[in-house]
């Protein structure tokens, strides 16, 4: 079964007529906003920092297997003693250490770990998950600017060509070639031309806004995107890929794994425990013990130690161990129909991504022919009008019709890149590892859970937390204008 298929031709030859004509040297591609919210954006860092913080469940969990020691120091001073105490110190320094080693607690500490373990995965694959949802935003976001841009530009040069069709209706109304009822139609369509324009300059503010809420940063003149790599050929190869690679599938499956697990852990307290233990005390009481005794030869100081085996066999407990069993056993089956649900989701985001793809190529063919046909319909309409054939409102109409065709065109080209996208995020395949967001920048949650894992000191710290993510409080308000 073919998996994959190059057909990202259409969505390339789709974005480039997106930049308008005449534009200046182009500053900023797709990969430079892609690298920029991979290193500074506050969602993709704070999992990042979540995941960090789920790879200590594995230290946590090992650590109730471990040995444990502690020792406690206590000084005394008797401020008043009892009149009948003859041999009651004044003074007291107590210390006592003990040591306890956990040989067997019913397997829980054992499968608190493989839980523990199992969630980092989940964990991980659920920062790939935020990783490919922040990098469509931006797509997404990076595709708004740039069709924004061109209807901005496609108003701007209607509302030009409308203040000439209103200029020579003028001229010809002045000389008795046409009637007011002419000059008032191209008024009225110059005056909503005028207010679709202020419409397209206020929603390019917008988008402009939300790329800098993703990217981090203002968007200079974008360049077209380029192709997208890899687009399946049928929906059913790319619902098989998901199946296989979709990090919330992925995420899913592990938490169910992790929840099985939690059933041993929660049964683990009906069974028996033992440790070894040892303890060991010293005192001083600083010559102030027996003082009042006669010829007292007693020592100042003494110590003790035990060391032995402690095995607890619990008889009943209120129900408790059944009771928590059961819970376990309940949040396993809901992660299970969770994980169904999850499958669901997924298949249903890649068909209908693909559909949307494939409807949006389609669109963009239909439209390249509409706006071809509009404009040699225009083109034929005015020669028409020149020789008394058409009226101004045809031309208005032909010209409206251009326009509608070309915005239609160009919002299908940028439909089709965000839904191929889109797909490829759904098949788990556009994360910084697809991308080619090389260089050096790539995170791999891999290396902090090694770091970690096997740490049992109890200083070992790392640095205070510090924000990654850059501010966007200093950014210029956008607008509309472009650059001509």
């Amino acid at each position: 079964m073919a998996r994959f298929a190059r057909r990202a031709g259409l969505l390339v030859g789709g974005c480039l007529i997106l930049a308008m004509p005449g534009a200046p040297a182009l500053a900023d591609t797709l990969r430079d906003a892609l690298i920029a919210a991979y290193q500074t954006n506050p969602t993709l860092e704070s999992a990042r920092a979540q995941q960090r913080a789920t790879d200590e469940g594995v230290p946590i969990a090992r650590a109730a297997g471990l040995p444990s020691v502690s020792t406690t120091e206590t000084f005394v001073r008797n401020v008043k003693q009892s009149e009948n105490s003859l041999t009651a110190p004044s003074k007291i320094f107590t210390a006592d250490g003990q040591l306890g080693v956990p040989i067997y607690s019913g397997g829980a500490v054992k499968n608190r770990i493989k839980a523990a373990k199992i969630r980092v995965e989940a964990g991980q694959a659920d920062l790939r998950a935020t990783e490919a949802s922040i990098f469509s935003q931006v797509v997404a976001a990076y595709m708004d600017v740039i069709r924004t841009e061109a209807i901005v530009g496609l108003n701007r040069k209607n509302v030009s060509v409308l203040e000439t069709n209103l200029q020579a209706t003028s001229d010809r109304f002045q000389i008795g070639d046409l009637t007011r009822t002419d000059v008032a139609q191209s008024q009225s369509r110059l005056a909503v031309a005028q207010s679709d324009l202020l419409t397209a300059e206020a929603n390019l503010a917008a988008a402009r806004e939300t790329y800098i809420r993703f990217v981090g940063r203002a968007p200079e003149t974008l360049e077209a995107p380029p192709p997208l790599p890899n687009l399946p050929t049928t929906a059913d190869d790319a619902a098989a890929i998901a199946l296989d690679s979709n990090p919330d599938l992925i995420g899913a499956r592990e938490r169910t794994k992790a929840a099985d697990k939690d059933i041993d852990v929660a049964g683990a307290s009906r069974l028996p425990t033992l440790r070894l233990f040892g303890q060991g005390t010293y005192n001083n009481y600083f010559n102030t013990l027996a003082r009042g005794a006669v010829n007292a030869n007693i020592s100042q100081s003494d110590s003790s130690a035990q060391a032995g085996a402690q095995l607890s066999i619990p008889i009943f407990q209120g129900g408790l161990p059944a009771a928590q069993r059961r819970q376990a056993q309940a949040t396993a089956s809901a992660t299970l129909e969770q994980e169904i649900a999850t499958e669901r989701d997924v298949i249903a985001q890649v068909r209908s991504a693909y559909t949307s793809w494939n409807a949006s190529n389609d669109l963009i063919r239909s439209s390249q022919v509409a706006v071809d046909a509009a404009a040699l319909s225009l083109e034929g309409v005015r020669a028409e009008n020149s020789v008394g054939n058409r009226t101004i409102l045809d031309i208005l109409n032909a010209e409206q019709e251009l326009l509608n065709a070309q915005v239609t065109l160009v919002t299908a080209r940028r439909n089709a890149y965000v839904a191929g996208f889109t797909l490829l995020a759904a098949m788990g395949k556009a994360e910084a590892r697809d991308l080619n967001l090389d260089g050096g920048i790539l995170y791999d949650p891999q290396l902090n859970y090694d770091r970690v894992k096997g740490k049992f000191l109890d200083w070992s710290n790392d640095p205070a937390p510090v924000a990654k993510a850059t501010r966007t409080v200093d950014t210029p308000v956008q607008d509309g204008n472009i650059q001509e």
